[in-house]
């Protein structure tokens, strides 16, 4: 490995995007302007589809001002793209590396851009085209390996947070039955966040259901029934991955058994459409209708405003973004790593505070984290050793306050 490679840089956008995906684009922009190795500092339009088709643009023109205004924007600002490219797309790419002399290639995303940094760093190689490909996370999912929390999380997960402490007053003010879909396919990180502002356990979320545990309607009924006659009103916090013990999403099971149109409908990936339509949430109110009738029962589907709402940005997230951006640059320019990605860890003792490592890309790609165990209580809670882990990475909540209700 050339410790005095020079050449041009860019960087992609891949994705889902967050509040603070603009904050590591800005760290990688003040961070590679003026290095003595980086010869242009560009950008790719839609990520690998702007280096297949040649859409760059170069960053290092932007005005320092505009950098720092669109930081605070959420959103790709370069524009997203969720494509995994195949050996004849990666050599185009290659082509376009070589024809603007790019040397240093950052992709922004999850664990499927990791992959992507990692099939390029190879095919790169094989082709003769010595360059360095690193990945800087992103996902509200906060599903990456090897990092302690991923950029996007925080402030996706203090939206979830407030969201759930104003439906939980809305829900003692008129009591009923109030379930809430939030995203997470595969994992319940963003989920368990809903339970962050709570103060005991009249607060709710009162049922938190993800797909680290198998999803029984029969028991979900019993369960808010059971609320329900306690509280005399029950909030729920649902992942849109819930699934049966073989795997399948309970929406393809409960369309399935309904006959509903819904059991063939498919994402742009060929998975099982989940989100966006407010049908989970339709179907798990229908359900605790039949069982508890009278009851008020509503249903509400969070949807993209989880991971791109401007006001609720945790300010520790949007640091830790554009640190991840920095780190990225240094570490290719500084001959030390070929690639990786970009992790983060807790630095412990006292206030939270983290620092970047470098990790091997093929650590990161692919492969999904869960919520581990000793972040959940039985089939339908959230243990507190959860709300130690994530509540600093929000920047901290304002607990929610009650009337003393003095008989007059």
């Amino acid at each position: 490995m050339s410790d005095s490679l020079r050449g041009a840089a860019v960087i992609g956008q891949s994705g889902g995007p967050t509040a603070v995906i603009n904050q590591s684009l800005a760290g990688y922009v003040l961070e590679a302007v003026g290095q003595e190795r980086i010869s242009r500092v560009l950008g790719a339009r839609h990520g690998v589809q702007g280096l297949l088709e040649d859409r760059l643009v170069d960053l290092g023109a932007e005005p320092r001002e505009r950098i720092e205004a669109v930081a605070k924007v959420p959103a790709a600002a370069l524009g997203s793209v969720r494509k995994k490219p195949g050996p004849e797309e990666v050599e185009r790419m290659v082509e376009t590396f070589r024809r603007h002399d790019i040397r240093f290639f950052f992709y922004i995303g999850g664990n499927d851009s990791a992959e992507t940094a990692h099939i390029v760093e190879r095919q790169a190689a094989e082709l003769g085209w010595e360059m360095r490909c690193f990945h800087v996370p992103k996902t509200i999912d906060n599903d990456l390996r090897v990092t302690d929390h991923c950029p996007g999380y925080g402030s996706a997960a203090r939206f979830v947070a407030h969201a759930f402490q104003g439906d939980d007053r809305d829900n003692r003010s008129l009591p009923g039955v109030k379930i809430d879909v939030v995203m997470g396919r595969h994992a319940g990180w963003l989920t368990a966040a809903g339970t962050l502002g709570r103060r005991d356990e009249t607060d709710g979320p009162h049922l938190v259901y993800v797909p680290e545990r198998v999803f029984d309607p029969d028991r979900f009924l019993a369960d808010v029934a059971a609320v329900h006659e306690r509280l005399g009103r029950c909030l729920v916090a649902v992942s849109e991955g819930i699934h049966d013990a073989d795997g399948r999403p309970f929406l393809q099971v409960y369309a399935e058994r309904a006959g509903s149109a819904l059991a063939g409908q498919k994402d742009s990936h060929g998975n099982v459409q989940l989100s966006g339509t407010g049908a989970l949430g339709d179907a798990l109110a229908n359900l605790v209708k039949e069982a508890l009738p009278g009851v008020r029962v509503r249903a509400d589907t969070f949807g993209y405003l989880q991971r791109s709402f401007p006001v609720d940005v945790s300010p520790v997230d949007a640091a830790e973004a554009r640190e991840v951006g920095r780190a990225a640059v240094r570490a290719a320019v500084s001959g030390d790593h070929a690639s990786g990605s970009i992790a983060l860890r807790r630095i412990e003792g006292g206030d939270y505070r983290s620092e970047v490592f470098v990790a091997p890309l093929e650590s990161v790609a692919k492969v999904t984290r869960n919520l581990p165990e000793e972040f959940l209580a039985g089939d339908n809670g959230i243990a507190p050793a959860f709300r130690d882990y994530a509540l600093p990475l929000t920047g901290g909540l304002q607990p929610m306050a009650d009337l003393e209700l003095i008989p007059a």
